[in-house]
């Protein structure tokens, strides 16, 4: 069991990871941080422990509005940051546009993370996530193996669901993997996409993947829009466990995060979704897939957005 975990941001994806750390005996001690007043963070928490004795569950959680409760985590959780919301006219804004007032509140959690929390492991959600990474390693200066985004198990999940629903399949036989930015040139890897161990083309035409393929890419501007205000929440929050649980448990699991590269894939010094062996090292690998050469454009498209954010990033200073 891990001794603390703590969670940045109250909101819809804290509340979750929350709430699931402890229906998971994750960890003994659960801190959550949310800067806004009253005191949304202890409101949640408090919810949260009186549900324990439902649960069967003897976990200390506790919410707070300043940064100090994270003194002696193992973990934090980073999911602070403004959510997309529909504007009068019904389009939103993209990821891109919140960057200003994103990174300014990212400052904040390195400096939070700083002063009490300078070993943990860092695993960011907040969006727009590649830039958002970005930054927090800029401002932690933490080591690359233990600072991550969660966006490649998410986008990969999806990937896998949309398949397995179109295959007529169990979603456990699907095996999927997405590379890239957390954005709208992620590159779903349909050359290492398969079925029960068989090339997915055996199961789903390829016109029909062409369609799934745009579905992922733009697969979190769906649920924004049926939901009207914030994104998803409940994906991104078990997707982020995921990979706490391959650190903690020392698994040696491939899991898609994104990761600081430092030449692979012809990428150096950006943070950049790909497979990766996690364990107790936190990144200890990164696993390098031969892809298509359509993919491999796909790949070098995504990676330069990835870049002219993170140049916006380093322009903010």
């Amino acid at each position: 069991m891990i001794n603390k975990i703590g969670i940045v941001g109250g909101g819809n994806i804290g509340g979750v990871l929350a709430a699931e750390i402890v229906s998971r005996r994750l960890a003994r001690n659960v801190a959550l941080v949310d800067v806004k007043g009253p005191d949304l963070a202890a409101g949640k928490c408090l919810d949260i422990a009186e549900a324990m004795p439902v649960y069967g569950r003897d976990v200390n959680i506790v919410g707070a509005k300043t940064y100090d409760i994270l003194a002696g985590c193992d973990f934090v959780i980073n999911t602070a940051g403004v959510p997309r919301a529909m504007r009068p006219d019904g389009t939103f804004p993209s990821r891109e546009e919140l960057l200003a007032i994103n990174l300014k509140i990212t400052d904040l959690v390195a400096d939070g993370i700083n002063k009490f929390a300078p070993g943990a492991f860092i695993i960011s959600i907040a969006n727009p996530l590649d830039a958002i990474v970005y930054r927090l390693f800029k401002k932690t200066k933490a080591n690359p193996a233990r600072i991550m985004g969660m966006a490649g198990v998410l986008d990969s999940a999806r990937y896998k669901y949309f398949v397995a629903e179109a295959a007529g399949v169990s979603v456990e036989n699907v095996e999927a993997v997405v590379l890239g930015g957390h954005g709208d040139t992620m590159v779903p890897i349909r050359s290492a996409c398969r079925i029960y161990g068989l090339p997915v083309e055996q199961f789903v035409p390829a016109k029909k993947l062409d369609a799934i393929e745009d579905r992922t890419r733009n697969a979190g501007g769906e649920v924004v829009k049926l939901l009207g205000s914030g994104s998803a929440f409940v994906s991104p929050a078990i997707s982020a466990l995921e990979m706490v649980e391959a650190i903690a448990f020392d698994k040696k699991k491939i899991v898609p995060v994104c990761a600081l590269l430092q030449g692979e894939y012809s990428v150096k010094g950006l943070f950049v979704g790909v497979p990766a062996l996690l364990g107790a090292g936190g990144i200890e690998k990164i696993i390098k897939i031969k892809l298509t050469p359509e993919e491999a454009a796909a790949l070098k498209k995504s990676v330069a957005s990835v870049k002219k954010t993170c140049a916006e990033v380093d322009a903010a200073k």
